[in-house]
């Protein structure tokens, strides 16, 4: 694969030198900023072999270089081998970010090209900042690929469906009606919009253009009188027309997009956010409109679940919890480990939840990985080089499905045999952390980095950290991380930080990853709920929707503090009480086991 690349990037350079380019900006995206892009337009990955679901390519007269972050170090080290392809560990000491790289390397006056369909407005507004007074001249009209991907895959296309008010719990037209206040506070006579999981919430529709998002490539523009929905021709059924038709707006094709953008005549403002509408679109509205950029407000308000959607979500995770119990009794009991595979543990599990009456997919390719794979905290095995399960050492599973009734996500690391006191140390050192933060009480007006310390210390204590966020948003039968709650410690610059709402959901996954020996990760589900209100405030708390116990054999009692005993106690108890009653009477009786009081 290496030597693919260098020929791919040899051929973009002459590409370059004949339309007088300095440098190319190949990021991981497609016209919506989507975290999983479709084959069509995993272009970075054409380029670099690298395969992970991040990272930022630039290539330059004199050398390519690969940005990705701590997730990815040790995958990307091994995919960019004999590419030429130079990587930048970000956030590492010395380690330049991308903008600063440009302004390193780009002469007076040159010409950066890349498609500004794929970039962000708020990322090519960031770079006009950091390399203004420079003379720098921004093609932003570059498909890199153009010419050089001769076999590049069809663009993707599904039928969009209608998700029933059931599972929605709130109409189309109501979120339409909240938004168009939302505009009229903010003084926009107009809102636009191309992110898909906020186009889908709020029209209360679904596809399957993304891998593993039930979304369908889309842009939306909405005024107080009418919405239009760009979306492509295949994607459209006779249903989905009335249904468009019935909400008040009218359907158009996908690829008019940027022309409509250059003739629409709105009675005011626009709205639009810049981390949801791509840098040439951007470019369109504001050469003629007046134009208002901030964040989208249809984030925060899919962010907190209505009712009906916590109420599904709770039987969600209790089906998809009792799948999971399933196969970790599977894979302590009665499989044959000598003849199974991180890819066949991984079908296995997916399986199991395929069996979910309202399953409709993963929300992520299962990461089944063993011993040192684990490590790699996105690794995916494939069925040709898949490590074989031994009876000893740990097993990371991190999986989830989507269901008409939500969203899945959850991670159990398991042992297979003998372990190290080391690794039960450390896996002790991340349950307390895991613990910490589900049983935390806060004040309404926390963001994420008020409570990420309560998942870290401990591992912070012994010198260990994990080179990620704690806890992400979850969407309802939608994208698995969801903007904009997120828990972590360290501030980006740009960084949405929003106060945690009772009703949003967050992941709670602590982890130790130490390369080429193990890599540990917890992660529970959880709902916010309010605790109480009195004179200080009102307080908040966490209610887990994860109910698979955590594993007994790698757990040091003397290890936790007497709180998180009493926390782990309560959880295993509930899990057994809640998730006994699906499971056959053999699982039944071991997760009893798994969940008596230590």
């Amino acid at each position: 694969m290496g030597a693919e690349c260098r020929e791919r990037i040899s051929l973009l350079r002459e590409r370059m030198q004949r339309e007088g380019i300095d440098a190319v900006l190949i990021p991981t995206a497609d016209y919506h900023n989507s975290e999983y892009v479709a084959d069509y337009f995993k272009t970075r990955e054409f380029f670099t072999g690298f395969t992970g679901s991040a990272g930022t390519c630039i290539v330059t007269k004199e050398e390519a270089c690969l940005w990705t972050d701590g997730r990815y170090f040790v995958q990307a080290e091994r995919e960019l081998e004999g590419s030429g392809v130079r990587l930048m560990r970000m956030m590492e000491p010395g380690v330049p970010t991308t903008q600063e790289y440009l302004e390193e390397v780009l002469p007076e006056g040159a010409v950066l090209a890349f498609d500004g369909r794929c970039v962000t407005d708020a990322a090519g507004s960031d770079l006009e900042e950091k390399l203004s007074g420079r003379e720098i001249l921004f093609r932003a009209d570059l498909d890199p690929a153009e010419g050089i991907w001769t076999d590049r895959p069809a663009m993707p296309v599904s039928k969009a469906e209608i998700l029933d008010v059931c599972y929605a719990g709130v109409s189309a037209v109501q979120k339409l009606g909240a938004l168009r206040e939302e505009m009229k506070k903010s003084g926009c006579a107009a809102y636009v919009s191309s992110r898909l999981d906020d186009n889908m919430w709020l029209l209360n529709i679904r596809g399957a253009d993304v891998e593993c998002n039930p979304v369908a490539l889309s842009h939306l523009y909405l005024d107080q009188e009418r919405f239009v929905l760009f979306i492509q021709e295949d994607a459209v059924t006779e249903a989905l027309s009335e249904y468009i038709a019935s909400c008040g707006g009218e359907i158009l094709p996908y690829g008019d997009f940027a022309a409509f953008l250059g003739t629409v005549t709105p009675a005011g403002k626009v709205m639009y956010d810049p981390d949801g509408l791509g840098y040439s679109a951007a470019l369109a509205l504001c050469e003629r409109l007046r134009t208002v950029r901030r964040h989208s407000p249809v984030q925060g308000m899919k962010a907190v679940k209505n009712e009906t959607e916590l109420q599904n979500l709770r039987g969600c995770y209790l089906r998809d919890s009792a799948a999971l119990c399933s196969f970790i009794y599977w894979l302590k009991n009665t499989a044959d480990l000598s003849a199974e595979t991180e890819y066949t543990a991984a079908m296995k599990l997916d399986g199991l939840r395929a069996e979910i009456e309202d399953f409709r997919g993963l929300s992520f390719p299962t990461i089944s990985a063993y011993g040192p794979n684990a490590a790699m905290m996105h690794y995916e095995a494939g069925p040709e080089d898949a490590a074989k399960l031994q009876p000893e050492a740990m097993l990371l599973v991190d999986s989830g499905g989507q269901y008409l009734s939500g969203t899945t996500d959850v991670t159990r690391t398991m042992a297979l045999g003998p372990v190290s006191d080391e690794m039960r140390l450390h896996y002790t050192l991340t349950a307390v952390g895991n613990l910490q933060l589900m049983d935390a009480v806060f004040l309404h007006g926390c963001t994420g980095r008020a409570i990420d310390i309560l998942s870290r210390e401990p591992l912070w204590q012994v010198g260990i950290d994990y080179k990620c966020g704690t806890g992400h948003g979850i969407g309802y039968y939608l994208n698995v991380h969801e903007n904009p709650p997120n828990i972590r410690w360290r501030y980006a610059p740009g960084m949405r930080e929003d106060v945690i709402e009772p009703g949003m959901i967050v992941s709670d996954e602590p982890g130790v990853y130490l390369q080429d020996r193990y890599g540990i990760r917890i992660e529970t589900i959880l709902e916010c709920v309010e605790k109480e209100t009195n004179g200080d405030g009102t307080f908040l708390a966490f209610r887990p929707l994860t109910l698979v116990p955590l594993d007994r054999e790698l757990l040091m009692p003397e290890k936790l503090t007497p709180r998180t005993r009493e926390v782990l106690n309560a959880y295993h108890e509930r899990v057994y009480r809640e998730v006994a009653p699906l499971l056959p009477p053999e699982e039944a009786a071991w997760l009893r086991e798994q969940t008596l009081p230590l």
